[in-house]
């Protein structure tokens, strides 16, 4: 009797497990979601309709970006954590959104370490700190005397409240001795468009939104905030060379998708993104945009994010800056 209960028990298991394998070996079989947490014209939303391209080519399926700026990245962060674990909604994952504002925001909707599964990293971006061309400043150093000489006048922009650019105008004020102002926006290209027209005065944000702007003459550069050089404007020195030692902003972009989605399904999603990255088309594209290509395996971009996620948390605390 006993033998026939746990045999009747594993088939019916084994019934209700089939359907469940069969979707993950036909996944997708509808349109994908792409959530992106800022608004169009910014750097994530051009490494997520290059992206979304790729993944609709490798997938099969249409996959449509859908912009939820706002409250630092959390709209769509939460939006993502809290859809079904079934990989038809998936997050453009940023630095900001994913490693810095559980340290910066006194209360998170969700929990990117817990809620969020990591898919692939798509990019590396390397920082540019640039301005307008009407600031009298020609590199870091002469920046930083300009700034001390307008404590309290000169802004800096950024796509939100606890993106890489809202702490690197926090770290550089610290290093620098400065009194930048920060204005928020709901994303890099509003941010970019105030710096093009003199409402703000600079911004250290990411080089796909602000070097073809600096390229056509809009904005001037004074350095790229990373530790090297990029490698898709080797001309443009870093800050740390030209006039900061030992600064430092880095950031990146990755995919990622609500915790529970299965494990094929993850794979999948990260070996035709993968794949992508690899072609010369793409590499290229992205390293025009001041970007690095990224890659690797889900294991690996958990790796880097938890890394990253203890780096900024320092940088929040010994800046002070909270958003409540």
């Amino acid at each position: 009797m006993l033998k026939q209960l746990m045999a009747a028990t594993l088939a019916a298991g084994l019934a209700l497990a089939a359907p469940l394998a069969s979707a993950q070996a036909a996944y997708p079989t509808k349109p994908i979601r792409l959530v992106v947490p800022f608004a169009p014209g910014g750097s994530a939303d051009v490494v997520g309709r290059l992206i979304a391209e790729e993944l609709r080519a490798g997938l099969g399926q249409p996959v449509v970006v859908d912009n939820r700026p706002g409250a630092g990245g959390n709209i769509a962060g939460d939006m993502v954590a809290k859809s079904p674990a079934d990989g038809y909604t998936l997050l453009l994952a940023a630095a900001g959104p994913i490693a810095i504002n559980p340290s910066l925001y006194g209360r998170m909707p969700y929990n990117p370490a817990t809620d969020l599964a990591p898919v692939a990293l798509l990019a590396r971006d390397h920082q540019l700190m640039a301005v307008t061309p009407s600031v009298p400043a020609r590199d870091v150093r002469e920046f930083i005397a300009y700034a001390k000489a307008n404590p309290g006048k000169v802004s800096f922009g950024s796509p939100g409240n606890g993106t890489p650019a809202h702490l690197g105008g926090e770290l550089f004020n610290q290093m620098a001795g400065t009194q930048m102002v920060h204005v928020p926006y709901k994303g890099s290209a509003p941010a970019m468009n105030d710096l093009i027209s003199g409402q703000i005065t600079v911004m250290i944000d990411n080089m796909p939104a602000l070097l073809p702007q600096v390229q056509s003459g809009r904005l001037r550069a004074l350095g790229v905030a990373s530790p090297s050089r990029a490698s898709g404007a080797p001309d443009i020195p870093t800050v740390a060379e030209s006039g900061l030692p030992g600064f430092n902003v880095t950031a990146w972009k990755g995919l990622m998708a609500p915790a529970g989605v299965p494990r094929a399904i993850v794979v999948k999603l990260n070996e035709v993104a993968v794949a992508a990255l690899a072609k010369p088309e793409i590499r290229k594209r992205l390293v025009d945009l001041g970007a690095e290509p990224g890659g690797g395996s889900p294991e690996d971009f958990g790796t880097l994010i938890a890394k990253d996620s203890r780096s900024w948390a320092a940088l929040v605390k010994s800046t002070g800056a909270r958003v409540d």
